[in-house]
């Protein structure tokens, strides 16, 4: 049973295993033991492939950033109205993070006590930086409700779309459901921002 195992063993599906025990016990409460028994290989089949678990983390975690940031590289994101691009962000937002869900989630449950968790706490920034700006740019065009604060805004946005890693959980042929959820955190966020022309 364990050579099957290691017959099918990658470093993508170890990377998937180490996010998902990673999630269930916490980065600080995760050893190279516990990696190594949830991927039913032996530690030193891990450090044939990486160095330890900060490499899987940093691996795991660049998965998200680097979804995050190629939709700010997206058409959709660059072109138009500030107002038409950060909904298309937020939309565009909202489907990596049901496509990594994941990763995205290990992401936002960073805190910072090793080097990987603060450039990964910068970038996530970064991120939220290049969207907060997009949102004061469709304030500055006047297509924002001028009685709402942008930092609220901002940040109860930002709040919306991450709590999807604590309740969204995707179902087989969820199509439908997937794209009535992106449709809803669309409409109930700029629905409410957008100025009535």
């Amino acid at each position: 049973m364990t050579t099957a195992k290691r017959d099918t063993y990658t470093p993508d599906t170890l990377l998937s295993v180490a996010v998902r025990v990673f999630n269930e016990r916490g980065y600080d409460g995760t050893s190279m033991e516990h990696l190594s028994k949830a991927a039913g290989i032996s530690k030193s089949s891990i450090y044939h492939h990486v160095a330890g678990k900060e490499e899987l983390l940093r691996r795991a975690v660049s998965r998200a950033l680097d979804g995050l940031f190629a939709v700010l590289d997206e058409p959709g994101a660059a072109r138009g109205r500030a107002i038409e691009r950060v909904e298309y962000v937020t939309r565009r937002t909202v489907e990596v993070l049901m496509d990594e869900l994941p990763y995205v989630t290990l992401l936002l449950r960073v805190r910072g006590n090793t080097q990987t968790e603060r450039w990964a706490l910068e970038r996530r920034r970064e991120f939220d930086h290049r969207v907060a700006d997009l949102l004061k740019a469709a304030a500055a065009d006047g297509d924002l409700r001028t009685d709402v604060d942008i930092r609220v805004a901002t940040r109860l946005l930002f709040g919306m779309v991450n709590s999807l890693v604590e309740w969204y959980r995707p179902q087989p042929g969820g199509d439908a459901e997937r794209r009535q959820v992106v449709d809803t955190v669309v409409h109930m966020a700029f629905d409410g921002l957008r100025t009535s022309h």
